[in-house]
This record gives C-alpha cells, sequence and structure tokens, in this order.
C-alpha cells in the first residue's frame, strides 16, 4: 500500500515537472523545428552619425504587419535596465519556410508622415531589427542627388541561413525604391529566403566582429615614441627626487652630528613631513574607509568581469555584460566590507555598522541618482534607451 502511494506521488510530481518545462522550441533555446515560428523583432532608428540617440522604431510612421502581436517580455536585468524594449514586426516567417515577395501593410502617407520620413533621410536615419538574437541594419530612405527629392524603401529581402535547427547568418536586402509624395499609399512589403550554412552556432557572430581589431598590424613609431617618453619623464622624476633626497640625506647626517641641546626638535623637513601627511588619520575616517572599501570592490568587479568576457561570449546575449557585472558586484560585497570595515577600525572607528551600511550604499546610491536624472531627460526627448520608472 505504501509502495503505491510513493508510485502515485512520483507520477504526479513527474507529471507537473513534465508541464512545467518547455517542450517547444523557439527564439530562447536558438532551436526550431520546421514551420515553426520565427519573430522578427524590431528595436530602435536613428541617425548613423549618431549611434546613442535612438528612438522606437514605430516613432516613424511605418506600419506593422496584420499577425497578431507579441508581448516581448525583458530576458534579463540588464536588458531590462538598458531600456531594450522590442517591439513585434507583424511579420509571419516561418523556420524553412520560404516567402515570396508579399505587401504585409500599406503606409497612408499624409503630409505629416513624409515630413518625418524626410527628416530621417535627410539624418541617414539607420534602423535594428533582431532574429534569433542576431542584429539586423537597414536604411531608411535616400535622397537624390540635388537633395531635392526623397525616396523610401519599400521592399525588406530577408535570407536567413541555418545550419541543422540553428539559425546563423541573417542578411537584409532593402529594395523597391518608392518616392515620397503626400496623399498616396505606399505598399510596404518583404520575402524570406532559407539557405543551407557551414557556419557553426557557435560562430555565427563572428561576421559582426571588427576584422581589422585583431589584425596584427603594429604601428612601431607610435610604440617607441610612447616608450621614449615614459623614458624621459621617469628619468625626469627620478632626477628630481634623487636631488632632494640626497640634500635630505645630507641634513640628517648634519643632525646626528650635533648635540641633542644644539638639535631644532620642532624643524622638520622633507621626508619626515611627508612621513606625517601620510600617516595622519583622516578628519572623515567613515567616509575615507566607505570610499577605499567600495574602490577595491569596483577594482575587483571589473577584474572579474573582464576575465568572463574573455572566456564567455557575452556579445551574444543582449544585456548580458551588465546583468553579469550586477551579479559579481553583488557577489564581491564582502571584499567592500574587509577592506573598507579593517581601515575603519585601524583608524579607531567604533561605529562599524554605519560604516557597513554606507560602504554598501553609497556608491549605488550615486549611480542610482545620477541614471535617474539622466532617466528623466532620456523620457522627456522619448529616447528608446528610456527605462520605464516601474522598473527602476
Amino acid at each position: 500500500m505504501g509502495s503505491s502511494r510513493w508510485k502515485v506521488a512520483a507520477a504526479a510530481f513527474l507529471a507537473i515537472l513534465g508541464s512545467l518545462l518547455p517542450v517547444d522550441a523557439d527564439e530562447h533555446e536558438h532551436t526550431y523545428t520546421d514551420k515553426e515560428e520565427v519573430v522578427l523583432w524590431m528595436n530602435t532608428v536613428g541617425p548613423y552619425h549618431n549611434r546613442q540617440e535612438t528612438y522606437k522604431y514605430f516613432s516613424l510612421p511605418f506600419c506593422a504587419g496584420s499577425k497578431k502581436t507579441i508581448s516581448h517580455y525583458h530576458e534579463t536585468l540588464g536588458e531590462a535596465l538598458q531600456g531594450v524594449e522590442l517591439e513585434f514586426s507583424g511579420l509571419d516567417i516561418k523556420f524553412k519556410d520560404e516567402v515570396m515577395q508579399t505587401t504585409y501593410c500599406e503606409i497612408d502617407l499624409d503630409k505629416a508622415k513624409k515630413d518625418a520620413f524626410v527628416y530621417a533621410i535627410k539624418n541617414h536615419y539607420w534602423y535594428q531589427m533582431y532574429i534569433d538574437d542576431l542584429p539586423i541594419w537597414g536604411i531608411v530612405g535616400e535622397a537624390d542627388e540635388n537633395g531635392d527629392d526623397h525616396y523610401l524603401w519599400t521592399y525588406k529581402k530577408l535570407e536567413i541561413g541555418f545550419n541543422g535547427n540553428r539559425i546563423v547568418d541573417v542578411n537584409l536586402t532593402s529594395e523597391g525604391k518608392v518616392k515620397l509624395v503626400p496623399n498616396t499609399k505606399i505598399p510596404m512589403s518583404y520575402s524570406v529566403k532559407w539557405k543551407k550554412s557551414d557556419v557553426k552556432f557557435e560562430d555565427r557572430f563572428d561576421k559582426y566582429l571588427d576584422p581589422s581589431f585583431f589584425q596584427h598590424r603594429i604601428h612601431w613609431f607610435s610604440i617607441f615614441n610612447s616608450f621614449m617618453m615614459v623614458i624621459f619623464l621617469v628619468g625626469l622624476v627620478s632626477m628630481i627626487l634623487m636631488r632632494t633626497l640626497r640634500k635630505d640625506y645630507a641634513r640628517y647626517s648634519k643632525e646626528e652630528e650635533m648635540d641633542d641641546m644644539d638639535r631644532d626638535l620642532g624643524d622638520e623637513y622633507g621626508w619626515k613631513q611627508v612621513h606625517g601627511d601620510v600617516f595622519r588619520p583622516s578628519s572623515h575616517p567613515l567616509i575615507f574607509s566607505s570610499l577605499i572599501g567600495s574602490g577595491c570592490q569596483i577594482f575587483s568587479v571589473s577584474l572579474i568581469v573582464i576575465i568572463v568576457a574573455m572566456v564567455e561570449d557575452l556579445y551574444t546575449e543582449r544585456g548580458s555584460m551588465l546583468s553579469t557585472a550586477i551579479f559579481v558586484y553583488a557577489a564581491t560585497s564582502p571584499v567592500n566590507g574587509y577592506f573598507g570595515g579593517s581601515l575603519y577600525a585601524k583608524q579607531g572607528g567604533r561605529r562599524w555598522i554605519k560604516q557597513m551600511f554606507i560602504g554598501a550604499f553609497m556608491i549605488p546610491a550615486m549611480v542610482c541618482g545620477t541614471a535617474f536624472f539622466i532617466n528623466f531627460i532620456a523620457i522627456y526627448y522619448h529616447a528608446s534607451r528610456a527605462i520605464p520608472f516601474g522598473t527602476m
């Protein structure tokens, strides 16, 4: 009787566990089955010459496809804090299912919409999209040689490479140049072509890396110039220190030959004064020790994040670098407490609980205050990187 109860309980547990586990492949797992939906996310749009000035894609009067809207939830803490808010394009894309050129919507172009597109084209606006976390870039439009007429690219030609059941490559070709004329309808179309690729899933982000950065182009003249400059400065500082030390040593040896009555005990100079300045207790030991502890923590966070970035490919996931830095900062809190608390105790401090709270919250409070102010300005200008106050 008891064994049957255990079997029933185990079966129920496995059934509940199986219901909680995802069974369908998607962009989170980066694996797909045939005819499975592939989501095209629209990210930002902004001027090419100022990559930091970005707005939501649909802040321009683009139209979306007729497919049902899918909400995008923040996958990571870093993605949420960076203000990444992807919007569904409404395009119907399925894995390995090719789509011929199809019109998905029409833009009813009035004067206000035309002016918005003309402003974007004059400022060389470009937009960014994502398919399976792979970024895609495209240009809004272009002007003629005289700059009088402006044209909008209306045809998105997508070519997606796959290796097995994974997407490894995405290319966009913008075609269908249409002149902007008020009180007209502009059809927006797209097509999808799938092709096999030999690119491994682990290497699919290599095409986005700057190849010139990894080439061994050594600027020997610049290195030699910097090296000689460092040697010159080190030699200059060493000569000044040697002259100062030589004079101090001469005075010290002269004082040793004097009697105690002839020696002026109040006359301290040279390195004796430096000794007093260095080992003098701080006038605000609580703040000083908290800053030292926070500095040691920030140094350890920077070192660990650099090592993790060298080992792992953090650039392949949106917001992963910021998420890693936040978790490492929380994990290295004992570093702050150890160095800050020990320095505070050496200086005779007794309010160690207050020092612990100040050391833990001083730097985060300063960062959050600055970020809150900048985010308020970003919200005022409707920037895409603005973080909702609820998220903050």
